[in-house]
């Protein structure tokens, strides 16, 4: 099954309990730096693992609840997928809660547990208090519906309960895309001796391979992943969602930015316009004017630039979705749908949030015109639209999506004809289509299953399509799997014999742990010849399972090394294949039951058996009392 990784941001006010938080659920102390020991608060986000027993890699971040160190806390969270809000019962709400708050939803978090820390501090009633206090702060927001958790870090009261529903609501989270392009947005920068520069931040999307040749941008330098580490263990791969460091080769540390970017391929635009939709803070600000220079947190970037309205001179607090544009200082890279937060540099306040709707945006009039431009733009390119409808649906045939995009059929064909042929899309029997990072998934998806299959079953010669193919169906449409089961035996991936399919390098073997037992018993087969004793009496004394000697009696049979003298009893073809020698060389052309008994001195107890095994397996005929050899 594909494994999932996520990472999980505490956010709150200062001194609310975050850090000695993180450290009850983990046992890792975040306060890295001297200053924040000193001072005792965070200043960079610290990160650590937390162990599941689902095998679901979670990377906890512990962002800054300092004002001075907002920008630290934006980098932070740019890639989680939930967010723990602590508060501190003694306190309430306070304002960095709320900047925290807001921020989080500009930046899209959707899912939110609500962590009420230092409980022993305040008696029943003071915690009623707080907790009708932070529900009237919720409500109306996305987090309106969040989980309710009772802790206190010291004593460890409710610890195994945050952590029991962080993992309950990571089910709900939809995890990020291990088959897209790669991307990891750098949050920090440091060299090690002996190994030079190491960068670290989240993976937003993609996988990264030890060895790849790999793009810092903005600059465009071209570096290697000489080593890849999660949470300081060596990996020879990192997935999206995992919290990474990656040793560079072919680069100096002056060189790499907090805010640059290490992608493995050319999809990504470095810009330094970008046309946006905004959503402005519900707070009270002074009115933005026109070109007014404004700070621009995307990612783990933070760059100076102009904004530019098209329907305005000025903006002020609004419910609606403002289309503009920023003009940057400097090169960033994003993609269509990156969140980013919009704060004045002074006084420094946070302005909004919202989403990229053209990466790359150009020149355009003042004017409704370019407001009805914008809102196209916003809709999606058709590609776009295809894509989007894909990945929501997953296996979508022509007449489906002309439904789902409202594109006209000519449009969407040539769309689709163009996607095909930029392997962007793939085609699924008569015109249903997925996307071809679909099929890597499924793929990775049959290709894990099978190894797994092969571990627990190594003297198995595969598993049935059916028993394959059931785990499959809850996330995948019939057609698809077919599709995918026929194309990777087409390539060569897997395997079919008969109603079994395997890797295709996968060949049955005795398993590590029995194999100098299972090997002992098959050499005590052959030596017995054709007076061999009853099958089961072979593992008397033995702590075979017997599972696993059901699994070897079935090897043995099916790779042709033994076989089946009666119901309870196997032979050694070895024993067979001298038996026939012998039987071929004192005899002639047919030979009744005493030739044979004279030939090979064995009483009727074991006679009759191999000589109708010999039918069986067509070397003989019998015709009443005689056999003939039948040439085979």
């Amino acid at each position: 099954m594909e494994k999932t990784y996520y990472t999980v941001g505490m956010a709150g006010h200062i001194d609310h309990g975050k850090t000695s938080l993180t450290k009850a659920l983990t046992n890792v102390d975040t306060d890295r730096l001297k200053e924040e020991k000193e001072r005792g608060i965070s200043i960079e986000p610290g990160y650590a693992p937390l162990q599941t027993e689902d095998g679901t890699q979670l990377s906890i971040i512990d962002v800054p609840g300092h004002e001075r160190f907002i920008r630290q806390m934006i980098a932070g969270v740019a890639g989680i997928d939930l967010v723990v809000l602590v508060i501190a019962a003694d306190e309430g709400v306070m304002p960095q809660t709320e900047e925290h708050l807001e921020i989080l939803q500009f930046l899209g978090v959707e899912h939110c547990i609500v962590a009420i820390t230092k409980i022993d501090r305040v008696d029943e009633i003071m915690l009623e208090l707080v907790q009708e206090d932070i529900q009237e702060r919720l409500e109306g927001t996305i987090f309106e519906n969040a989980p309710y958790v009772l802790v206190d870090s010291l004593s460890g009261t409710g610890v195994d309960k945050l952590k029991s529903t962080i993992i309950d609501s990571l089910k709900e989270v939809k995890f990020r895309d291990a088959y897209g392009s790669f991307r990891l947005p750098i949050d920090q920068v440091f060299t090690v001796q002996g190994q030079g520069t190491v960068v670290r931040g989240t993976i937003y999307e993609g996988a990264v391979q030890k060895g790849a040749q790999l793009t810092l941008l903005p600059k465009g330098l071209k570096v290697k992943a000489r080593q890849i580490q999660v949470h300081h263990e060596e990996q020879e791969e990192a997935r999206a969602g995992q919290r990474t460091a990656v040793n560079l080769g072919g680069i100096e540390k002056n060189e790499v930015l907090r805010g640059d970017v290490l992608v493995a391929s050319d999809h990504f635009l470095v810009t330094d316009t970008i046309d946006v939709a905004l959503n402005v803070t519900s707070g009270a600000f002074s009115p933005l004017k026109q070109r007014a220079p404004v700070k621009v947190h995307v990612g783990t970037s933070e760059v100076m630039g102009k904004i530019v309205f098209f329907d305005r001179n000025e903006l002020e607090r609004t419910d609606e979705e403002v289309l503009c544009q920023i003009r940057l200082g400097e090169e960033i890279v994003v993609r269509r749908g990156d969140r980013f937060i919009l704060r004045r540099p002074t006084p420094v306040e946070t302005l909004g949030g919202g989403w990229v709707i053209q990466p790359k945006g150009g020149k355009y009039r003042f004017g409704q015109e370019t407001v009805e431009m914008l809102q196209n733009v916003m809709q999606g390119t058709p590609a776009d639209l295809v894509e989007e409808a894909l990945a929501k649906n997953i296996l979508l045939d022509l007449q489906q999506l002309i439904q789902q995009t409202s594109l006209d059929e000519p449009v969407l064909k040539e769309t689709l004809a163009n996607g095909l042929e930029n392997g962007s899309f793939l085609e699924v029997g008569s015109q249903k289509f997925i996307l071809a990072k679909t099929f890597s998934r499924i793929k990775d998806e049959i290709t894990s299953r099978l190894e797994t299959y092969h571990t627990d079953y190594p003297m198995r010669a595969g598993i049935s399509k059916a028993e394959l193919s059931q785990p499959l169906s809850s996330a995948y449409p019939k057609a698809l799997i077919d599709f995918s089961l026929n194309a990777l035996i087409e390539q060569g991936d897997l395997k079919k014999s008969g109603q079994f399919l395997a890797l295709g390098g996968f060949n049955p073997h005795l398993p590590k742990q029995w194999k100098v037992r299972m090997e002992g018993i098959i050499a005590a087969l052959e030596k017995d010849g054709i007076q061999v004793k009853k099958w089961d009496d072979y593992f008397e004394g033995t702590p075979i399972p017997k599972n696993e000697i059901s699994d070897l009696t079935q090897y043995l049979l099916e790779t042709g090394q033994a076989l089946r003298l009666q119901a309870d009893t196997l032979v050694h073809r070895q024993a067979v294949e001298e038996a026939i020698a012998k039987l071929k060389q004192d005899t002639g052309e047919a030979f009744g039951l005493k030739e044979a008994k004279d030939s090979l001195d064995l009483s009727r107890k074991y006679l009759i058996p191999l000589l109708e095994l010999l039918d069986g397996l067509g070397f003989t005929a019998r015709d009443e009392d005689q056999r003939r050899w039948t040439g085979k």
